[in-house]
């Protein structure tokens, strides 16, 4: 079966809870993806909130198995990018 594009980018992952099988398709896709092509997934929940998204502490870990195999984890801290940003204008602003 093919895996879909090269690249797969999700974001904002585990913002919305899934139903059980929407979770179980998901586990689905990385499965297929695993070892075959490169998955991308930004999110602001540490891995100990996902089984909130999935419901399912199992399918959760199986997931969290998947995506974390062989991977590359990118922690940016826990500020965020838009609000850093959002003051950084403001101050600039102010300085004018």
């Amino acid at each position: 079966m093919a895996a879909g594009p090269d690249l797969l980018c999700l974001d904002e992952f585990g913002h919305a809870n899934l139903d059980k099988k929407g979770a179980k398709l998901l586990f689905q896709i990385f499965t297929e993806r695993e070892e075959r092509k490169a998955t991308a997934v930004a999110t602001n929940s540490p891995f100990a909130e996902w089984d909130r998204t999935f419901g399912d502490r199992r399918l959760c870990a199986a997931i969290a198995d998947r995506i974390t195999f062989r991977c590359s984890l990118i922690q940016t801290g826990t500020e965020s990018y838009r609000f850093q940003s959002t003051e950084a204008d403001r101050q600039a602003t102010a300085r004018s």
